[in-house]
């Protein structure tokens, strides 16, 4: 770890040299195994393929760098997001969440979890900590939210939470650990999905869970084994992959996106824009204070959901697609998906592209669309 205790990005890309023998490869074998060779005391060796896995280890190897605590790999982002529930709660217990953030998280929660005796409230993220927290087993964080980009103060949630007697977990999938580190703020869990811009090829689904506390982490593990939610061995080997690589292209994504936040918000097609970064906007001075970046995601609302309909396939360089984090920039128009924003909504995600070739474009989509 680095001074300021955020990962080393040259030890990243060194862990798996430091155990090499004379011959073998820089990159981790993809093990393809549902059994292993297993005669006699089976105890300290692998046994089964739903337990253990070396690319698995590889990977979560990484991502333990990367967070500063122990990682475990999950086959998708929701995965990830559900194995705390299930693991960790028991009938009638009370959760809170986010009223604006990812709604499948909210969709477990109503048809599945309610079923099973768990309890549910909802605040909205610019106002979580608004009523206290006490009498809740979890308490789920999603800042920034998506898509609206509020934010709520990590730190102090954290605090409340834990004097309360409550457990705080933060899904960080918009900002990976090189935009926010939410277990150095206070956290007792942090859930992403390395789907986006973790994997950021849009070619696998994987999440993961981290934690500084062993038996959370236990917890974690147990319910991966049991329940079956383990990662296919090919996604796990195209994340190492793609972990080398995500420093370089998480500080591009952010950089250009600063720039195409500052002229969004000064073009007058654009009737709002939210960036934490911008200096006008609502949580830039929380945003300063508790992330390193501020991220990749803008949104932006147009006129009318045909303008932001127009605007996204007017632009050469965006995608239609409802994710984002690839190197490719998308954009989506969130209301058809029911969320709570403006018809106009535009969810604007920025990849690698040049960004002296990508601003024309997004400037000549909004003048088709106007």
């Amino acid at each position: 770890m680095t001074d300021d205790n955020r990962p080393s990005r040259a030890e990243l890309l060194h862990l798996r040299g430091r155990t090499l023998s004379k011959g073998d490869p820089l990159v981790p074998p993809l093990t393809l195994a549902s059994m292993y060779h297993l005669p006699g005391d089976p105890a300290g060796h692998r046994g089964y393929g739903r337990s253990d896995n070396p690319t698995w280890e590889a990977t979560e190897e990484m991502l333990t760098h990367l967070e500063g605590a122990e990682s475990v790999l999950f086959p998708s982002g929701m995965a990830a997001i559900a194995a705390p529930f299930f693991a960790l709660l028991s009938a009638g217990d009370r959760v809170l969440l986010p009223s604006d953030g990812y709604y499948t998280t909210r969709l477990l929660a109503d048809r599945i979890l309610a079923k099973l005796g768990v309890t549910f409230d909802r605040r909205p993220t610019a106002s979580f900590a608004e009523g206290g927290f006490a009498g809740y087993r979890l308490v789920f964080v999603e800042s920034p939210s998506n898509p609206g980009l509020d934010l709520c103060d990590i730190a102090d949630v954290a605090r409340q939470v834990r004097a309360a007697g409550g457990l705080t977990i933060v899904d960080n999938t918009t900002m990976t650990p090189f935009g926010q580190r939410p277990l150095d703020l206070g956290a007792d869990i942090v859930v992403a999905s390395d789907t986006k811009a973790p994997g950021g090829h849009s070619d696998l689904l994987l999440g993961h869970a981290a934690s500084r506390d062993p038996a959370l982490i236990a917890a974690l593990r147990e319910w991966r084994k049991l329940s079956g939610s383990i990662p296919g061995p090919f996604e796990a080997w195209l994340l190492h992959r793609s972990l080398e690589t995500l420093e370089l292209r998480f500080d591009r994504m952010c950089a250009t996106a600063g720039m195409v936040a500052e002229r969004l918000a000064a073009h007058p097609s654009v009737k709002t824009v939210r960036y934490p970064g911008l200096p006008g906007d609502p949580a830039h001075n929380l945003a300063a204070r508790q992330m390193q970046r501020p991220g990749f995601l803008i949104g932006l609302t147009l006129a009318s959901g045909e303008a932001a309909e127009a605007f996204i396939a007017a632009c050469p360089f965006l995608r239609p697609a409802t994710s984002f984090g690839g190197v490719h920039s998308s954009a989506e128009r969130r209301d058809r998906w029911g969320d709570a924003v403006a018809a106009g909504f535009v969810r604007l995600a920025i990849g690698c592209e040049p960004p002296e070739e990508l601003w024309p474009a997004l400037d000549g989509a909004l003048a088709a669309a106007r």
